[in-house]
């Protein structure tokens, strides 16, 4: 049973607010990123080691294990997808508020990884939520996931409101390009 609510807004005064207005927003969007982990495998161990004392990421402004989805501005979807999890995934995602951002972590969540081409699987988690991060790897590295929190963050840096409704309309649409984080040594 779905409930459609009146999607919240910060209304048409955010897009003429000045350019400092909107530094200081995104500069605080950025840095205090509540993170709710959906762990489905073997890489939420990973995301697990990402957030303990060897490379901490809460030093980089992001709080691990919001108490739900409804405290949260970033999910970290990590692991197996299959048909039976997504519905929960999309109805957890639906109850995160705007401005909300998913990093997909590991092969498994971006493309289905080994089990792409089984019948119960998804072939990315971008089949039911929009992305806007990729990290690669089976399983990645926690100094991935960093990055790909790192890349988040230079998105989120030069957004301003409108470009924040923008990207959600066009992943919405399916126009979205896959921005993903690049191994070590390859440039960019």
């Amino acid at each position: 049973m779905s409930t459609d609510l009146p999607m919240p807004r910060v209304g048409p005064a955010a897009d003429k607010a000045p350019n400092a207005v909107r530094i200081v927003l995104n500069w605080g969007r950025r840095y205090s990123l509540w993170v709710f982990n959906f762990g489905l495998a073997c890489c939420a161990i990973e995301f697990i080691a990402a957030s303990m004392g060897r490379h901490d990421f809460i030093r980089m402004g992001v709080i691990p294990f919001a108490p739900g989805p409804r405290q949260s501005d970033l999910m970290v979807v990590s692991g197996t997808v299959t048909d039976k999890m997504a519905p929960a995934i999309r109805r957890l995602y639906d109850q995160m508020p705007e401005p909300k951002y998913v990093i997909s972590f590991g092969a498994c969540s971006n493309s289905g990884g080994p089990y792409w081409d089984s019948y119960s699987v998804l072939k990315g988690v971008d089949q039911i939520i929009p992305v806007d991060v990729y990290v690669p790897g089976c399983p990645p590295r926690p100094e991935a996931l960093l990055h790909g929190i790192i890349t988040l963050q230079d998105q989120i840096k030069n957004e301003s409101a409108g470009q924040v409704r923008a990207r959600r309309a066009s992943i919405t649409a399916g126009a979205a390009t896959r921005p993903s984080v690049k191994p070590p040594g390859e440039g960019g």
